[in-house]
């Protein structure tokens, strides 16, 4: 385990003149039909982003990590795969996201910032993303911890200490790595609730 220090990354709009879109904006184009429910976007700090592709490694490990975590959990809480939560700006889908339940408490809204305990990305061709704009939306939204399965270099990245009133950016303050050979803290409201080995999570 090593811990370092996350640094911002300062965003650099399009060159381009672009239009941003409200959440309710989002979601009425989804209600009209202009977005399709299955459409391989979301939205992202006001910008309709396509989402990555997936490979074969990428769902083994977000099933894992969900099969590891939905087992770990306190009776409070649930585990959600590739649901979309909301925010202020942003509505993404997360590669796994730990929320506070029952089920049926998000038949008529997804999940909010004060509903949420964990956000994990699952990343292989997404880990530049996943590291600045992911975790960027994150902080902003007060998230307190953010995981990152890393595939590539076979660890998982634990993003904590939000500075989410950052004047220049939003962001983590504390990152901390966990190798293959370790175990991953599970940390709801501060505590922690279990130890997840990291081979647990990994393809």
């Amino acid at each position: 385990m090593s811990t370092i220090a996350a640094a911002p990354v300062v965003f650099a709009p399009p060159p381009e003149p672009v239009r941003r879109f409200t959440v309710d904006e989002y979601h009425r184009m989804i209600h009209l039909g202009i977005l399709k429910e299955d459409d391989p976007v979301e939205l992202l700090e006001g910008w309709i982003v396509a989402k990555m592709l997936r490979n074969p490694p990428h769902d083994v490990a977000v099933a894992l990590t969900q099969a590891a975590l939905s087992s770990a959990l306190p009776p409070s809480w649930i585990c959600r795969g590739q649901s979309a939560v909301t925010t202020t700006d942003s509505e993404p889908e997360p590669d796994v996201a730990v929320v506070r339940g029952p089920i049926r408490r998000y038949v008529a809204n997804h999940p909010g910032p004060a509903d949420m305990g964990l956000m994990v990305e699952v990343a292989d061709s997404t880990l530049a993303r996943d590291r600045t704009l992911k975790a960027r939306l994150y902080a902003r939204a007060a998230i307190p911890i953010y995981w990152i399965v890393n595939i590539p270099d076979r660890q998982i990245e634990v993003y904590s200490d939000v500075i989410g009133a950052d004047p220049v950016e939003p962001h983590y303050g504390q990152r901390q790595d966990f190798d293959a050979s370790g175990v991953v803290p599970l940390i709801l409201e501060g505590r922690t609730v279990a130890m997840i080995p990291v081979p647990d999570l990994l393809p």
